[in-house]
């Protein structure tokens, strides 16, 4: 089914396209639908690009609150999507203190490998990898209880505006399944409905390396780290007196878990070089819906295609804000180029076409594409193309990429 164009970012008309044509999709129901704490689009993310500046990032980056002191960048979303690439965010960078950069240049890589990862292991990335979640006598009925001042906080700042900084999605992963015992597959799936840089691949392995099931070792979240991180919490909580999470959690990990192989091993990359051609349109995905998708950016004048995959989101059952955040990007793209949206199976909707598409380092992608068949085939815009190497932690991963120093 072909939907009419979302409208352009701005006011309410994105909300309205969303509550209208994927209300039956979303989480919260066509009514709960609204935006969250990032505009989508190009021209939002450029501006975000173009305003960068990561002066004090490395002492500031874990600051929770007062929400003025934060250092964090908030660019997640605009990279998720591929709006703004690793490679353009490391070099508009360029020019911050030493310090600074290097930090911020450690984290754009952090995402390059989970990337890695993730095209290496797909769908194992959803059990754990080395280790199984560690074993907690007495598990809470509620994991993050709204009683607690730095949870209420931090997941009102999850459902409301979709974004946290990475102190406090530390916080709620540990304290969903290391304090509370709950299953961290579980946790992870709600912060995949509500991030709008939720992935598969930073989502899934920032809850490994917290719960201790990617890094063997368990992050522990205590009332240690909200004083540190945001003292008024604490004062103004009604459980003060009586803090549950006053010292630190018990140390342990899990036993070993079967998971797949990490060593070295040829991480799947797509195309070095541009695959087939002559087709009449460019297959938009969700992983890469910037002005600069090489099969965008190959040729001008062909239009686009992007299919809301009925089925995939139907499961998934994301947050309205999501959506209307893809709806955004959308909606801004078709003021440049003739764009078409469509909503249903996505091999359904495009059977017939020739098509232009860049490649996905996605198990979704693999299996689409087989059915699809796209004529032509771009590379993925990685920041470090991967090779046979190990992933079995970020440190023997970037060694082995010979990733570019800060």
């Amino acid at each position: 089914m072909r939907l009419p164009t979302p409208p352009p970012p701005g006011g309410d008309d994105p909300v309205a396209w969303v509550r209208e044509h994927l209300g039956h999709l979303v989480r919260e129901g066509a009514d709960g639908t609204r935006r969250g704490g990032h505009v989508g689009g190009q021209s939002a993310a450029d501006t975000a690009l173009a305003t960068l500046d990561v002066s004090g990032y490395a002492s500031r980056r874990s600051t929770v609150l007062p929400v003025e002191r934060r250092g964090a960048s908030r660019m997640s979303p605009y990279i998720r999507y591929n709006l703004v690439t690793l490679r353009e965010a490391w070099d508009a960078v360029a020019d911050a203190p030493a310090r600074d950069r290097a930090k911020y240049r450690d984290e754009l890589l952090w995402q390059e490998y989970a990337r890695h990862l993730y095209a290496r292991v797909g769908r194992a990335l959803g059990r754990p990898l080395r280790r199984e979640q560690p074993r907690t006598a007495d598990r809470w009925p509620t994991p993050w209880p709204d009683e607690m001042a730095c949870m209420a906080a931090t997941t009102g700042e999850l459902v409301e505006d979709g974004w946290l900084v990475n102190q406090t999605r530390m916080w709620l992963a540990s304290q969903w399944a290391v304090r509370a015992g709950a299953d961290w597959r579980v946790g992870e799936d709600v912060f995949f409905a509500h991030l709008l840089d939720g992935s598969r691949a930073a989502n899934r392995l920032g809850w490994q390396w917290t719960v201790g099931t990617g890094s063997g070792r368990p992050y522990g979240f205590s009332r240690w780290q909200v004083e540190k991180r945001a003292p008024s919490l604490c004062r103004g909580c009604s459980l003060a007196d009586r803090c549950p999470v006053q010292g630190w959690p018990e140390d342990g990990v899990g036993p070993a878990a079967d998971g797949p192989p990490l060593g070295r091993a040829p991480v799947p990359a797509g195309p070095a070089e541009v695959e087939g051609g002559g087709a009449d349109e460019v297959w938009l995905t969700a992983e890469s819906l910037g002005d600069a998708d090489p099969a965008l950016a190959a040729d001008e004048e062909r239009p686009a295609v992007f299919v809301l995959d009925e089925p995939l989101l139907a499961g998934l059952r994301l947050s309205g804000k999501r959506l209307v955040f893809l709806a955004e990007a959308l909606g801004d793209l078709a003021t440049r180029r003739p764009l078409e949206v469509r909503l249903g199976v996505v091999a359904e909707e495009l059977a017939g076409r020739r098509l232009a598409v860049t490649h996905a380092p996605v198990p979704g992608f693999a299996r689409r594409a087989a059915e699809v068949e796209p004529v032509e085939v771009h590379p993925y815009p990685w920041l470090v193309r991967p090779r046979s190497v190990p992933v079995q932690s970020f440190t023997a991963w970037r060694r082995a990429v010979g990733a570019p120093r800060s």
